[in-house]
């Protein structure tokens, strides 16, 4: 019997790691496309608008010199920013929207961050991806690399958006860059803290703490001049010290890719841990906390007050502030009447009275209050997805009990936020010594409560019909309402174009009576919406 020996092979060499990779960021595109493609298209729509506009509102070298020294009172740079060259209409376009899209790209890339990293870790869709060849760490590398670009092309398309109106390369280049690195730095910020924090809501209210404290330091630097150099620790204060369209410098902007790329470096780095795990995991053997979870809406509280208390102290320490320039303001613009008019035209009528003042800031308060109504309804829909309701909604309560509970601890939280506010206010203005009263900074604060409770109920409606759009629908009140009013205005738009958002039925108020009729009607709309979500979330079936 003869022996067959069998010729060794040679091993057989796959590309399965590089079409692993190539899966995981085709994947992520996926996840952030929609989202990243409205963020761009409102940096370079914003950008474009604006500056095709300011021929409209700065008619002549001599307003633009009025607004010049108008922006450079210390209360107004303390809102609005540091001017740079308000003569040109790049600049006049930096200072009107670089930071509203400075915060609206970074928020945005810290949120998608969060979630598309810890999120979907917590919700157990990783596991697959990681039984293959391609390591966690690799993951986070993937996906990093196309949250990074997103952020990147919110910034290029504000810069093409300015060079395709006429503005000044250089400018343009300075101000797109920054707002790219801005929302890179962020994407960074969220990652690093999807992999401390065991979980997404951790993550994030980490990352948007981060935020907030930036922006707080960059006003802070912008209203006194003694504290300026405190704007080169926040992303925030680094492009407006780059003064686009003015002396266009570059070393923030190096400094600010530093930082994006040292807090990169970290978030890879942290990625060495154990999967749905993080490096602040709670310790073991602590003794039970069973405060608040006696009954459903007991627990829905006991969720809701850790995230309320980090909302209400950022809430607090912004109109605190607004509250304590409000007296330097108001007697700067008392003294000069011209600069009061050209800030109406700018589209800040009624500062050269507190009670203006007051009105005019506290419509913003609708914003991150309606903000918070739909992030707690969307940590709620993550419970469902993630698995946490089943055994609740096991018991002899049924899906909409659960769901109503979380309704309206939620609204409750709300109200205390836009009451937090109040208070705030009222206490700048008395220690600044402007004439405001506990009672009308309250009634300022309360007046923008109906556009807050549409996001919420926008939100619920989205929870029963569409839940995975639930980003999108909850919006629509607040932010889509705030910047259709806003482009409307700088358009000239017809009347009944403004009239669609909630904001333009907004009274002043204090600085004149609320108008009721509009308050009740946006009550019952969002009441409407809610008892729909509702009802359509207790006949579908729970989402995985």
């Amino acid at each position: 019997m003869t022996a067959v020996h069998a010729e060794p092979t040679a091993p057989v060499v796959t590309d399965e790691p590089a079409r692993s990779a190539r899966a995981v960021t085709a994947l992520t595109v996926r996840q952030v496309r929609r989202a990243a493609v409205l963020v761009t298209a409102l940096a370079a729509a914003m950008s474009a608008l604006v500056a095709a506009t300011h021929a409209s509102t700065i008619g002549n070298a001599a307003q633009a010199e009025s607004l010049t020294a108008l922006a450079a009172n210390p209360a107004i740079r303390t809102l609005f920013g540091e001017p740079t060259n308000l003569a040109d209409p790049g600049g006049f376009t930096v200072w009107r929207t670089g930071i509203f899209l400075a915060v609206l790209i970074g928020a945005w890339s810290l949120l998608v961050t969060t979630r598309v990293t810890r999120g979907e870790e917590d919700a157990g869709r990783v596991d697959l991806l990681l039984a293959g060849p391609l390591p966690a760490r690799h993951l986070l590398q993937r996906q990093l690399a196309v949250l990074l670009t997103a952020a990147a092309a919110a910034g290029a398309a504000a810069t093409a958006a300015l060079l395709a109106s006429g503005t000044d390369p250089a400018g343009a280049a300075v101000h797109g860059t920054g707002l790219a690195l801005t929302g890179m730095f962020f994407a960074a910020t969220g990652a690093l803290a999807a992999q401390i924090f065991p979980a997404r809501s951790g993550a994030t209210g980490s990352a948007v703490a981060v935020l907030a404290a930036g922006l707080m330091l960059r006003m802070v630097g912008d209203g006194a001049d003694a504290l300026g150099w405190i704007r080169w620790l926040t992303p925030f204060g680094l492009t407006g010290l780059t003064r686009p369209y003015d002396t266009n410098r570059w070393l923030p902007l190096l400094v600010l890719a530093a930082s994006t790329a040292a807090m990169t470096a970290a978030a890879v780095f942290a990625g060495r841990r154990d999967v749905r795990g993080g490096w602040l995991n709670p310790a073991p053997g602590r003794p039970p906390r069973l405060a608040l979870l006696d009954s459903v809406p007991a627990f829905a509280l006991r969720r809701m007050l850790r995230p309320l208390a980090g909302w209400a102290a950022g809430i607090g320490a912004y109109f605190l502030l607004v509250g304590l320039i409000a007296q330097s303001m108001i007697t700067f613009l008392a003294d000069n009447p011209h600069f009061a008019n050209l800030a109406s035209q700018a589209g800040f009528a009624g500062l050269d009275a507190v009670e203006g003042y007051a009105a005019s800031l506290f419509a913003l308060l609708a914003l991150p209050v309606g903000g918070f109504a739909a992030a707690r309804i969307t940590a709620f829909f993550a419970d469902e997805t993630g698995g946490r309701l089943t055994l609740l909604c096991a018991g002899p309560r049924t899906r909409r009990w659960a769901a109503g509970a979380e309704i309206l601890v939620t609204a409750g939280g709300a109200v205390v936020l836009v009451l937090v506010a109040g208070a705030a206010t009222a206490a700048g203005a008395t220690l600044s010594g402007a004439p405001l009263s506990v009672a009308e900074s309250l009634a300022g604060a309360v007046n923008v409560l109906p556009v807050a409770l549409l996001s919420l109920g926008a939100a619920v409606l989205a929870l029963g019909v569409a839940p995975r759009l639930m980003g999108w629908i909850s919006a629509v009140p607040g932010i889509g309402g705030f910047l259709l009013l806003v482009t409307a205005d700088s358009v000239n738009a017809p009347h009944w174009v403004a009239q669609l958002s909630p904001f333009a039925h907004l009274a002043r108020v204090p600085a004149e009576s609320p108008h009721l009729t509009a308050a009740a009607v946006m009550l019952l709309v969002g009441s409407t919406a809610v008892f729909v979500g509702l009802t359509t979330y207790g006949r579908r079936d729970l989402a995985a």
